[in-house]
C-alpha cells in the first residue's frame, strides 16, 4: 500500500472585506473554534487561530494531499457563512490570503505572535505586518492588488 506522508506546517492570514472592523469581541471566540472545527473536518489540525475585529491569523498543520487554496476556500466560505447566520448579515471575507510556511521549530515563536495579536495591534496595523510578512519572505507583490 503507498502511503503519502507529511509535515506541512502553514501560517494562513486573512482580513474582513475592507478590512471593516466586522469580527465583535462577542463572537471572536465562538468564530474561531468554528474555524478550528473546519480544520478538523478537513483532518488536519489547527494549531491555534486568533486575531483582531478584521483579520484572522491561523496555524495548521495541513495533509499533503491538499492545497492551501481548497482549504483557503474552504474555511472562509464556511465560516462567512456562519457568521452571517448569526445574524451579522454584512459580513464578508477579504478575496485574497496570505499564506507562509513555518518550520518545526518556528511552531512556538509564531504560535507566542498569533496569541498576543490584541497587543500586537496596538503598535501596528494589519497593512503594515501584512507587508512586513510578504517583504520578509521574500514575497514578490502589487499593492494595489494586495487590498480589497
Amino acid at each position: 500500500m503507498a502511503q503519502t506522508c507529511g509535515n506541512l506546517v502553514v501560517h494562513l492570514i486573512f482580513s474582513t472585506k475592507l478590512r471593516k472592523p466586522l469580527i465583535a469581541p462577542d463572537i471572536r471566540s465562538d468564530l474561531f473554534a468554528y474555524l478550528g472545527g473546519i480544520v478538523r473536518e478537513l483532518r488536519g489540525t489547527a494549531l491555534i487561530i486568533n486575531g483582531t475585529c478584521d483579520h484572522v491569523h491561523m496555524l495548521m498543520r495541513i495533509r499533503p494531499v491538499q492545497s492551501v487554496a481548497e482549504i483557503a476556500r474552504i474555511v472562509k466560505t464556511n465560516s462567512s457563512g456562519w457568521i452571517r447566520k448569526k445574524g451579522h448579515k454584512e459580513f464578508a471575507w477579504q478575496a485574497g490570503y496570505g499564506v507562509f510556511s513555518v518550520s518545526e521549530s518556528s511552531i512556538p515563536a509564531v504560535t507566542k505572535y498569533i496569541a498576543t495579536q490584541d497587543e500586537h495591534h496596538q503598535r501596528r496595523s494589519l497593512q503594515e505586518e501584512f507587508l512586513e510578512f510578504l517583504k520578509k519572505n521574500k514575497v514578490a507583490y502589487d499593492e494595489r492588488y494586495i487590498w480589497d
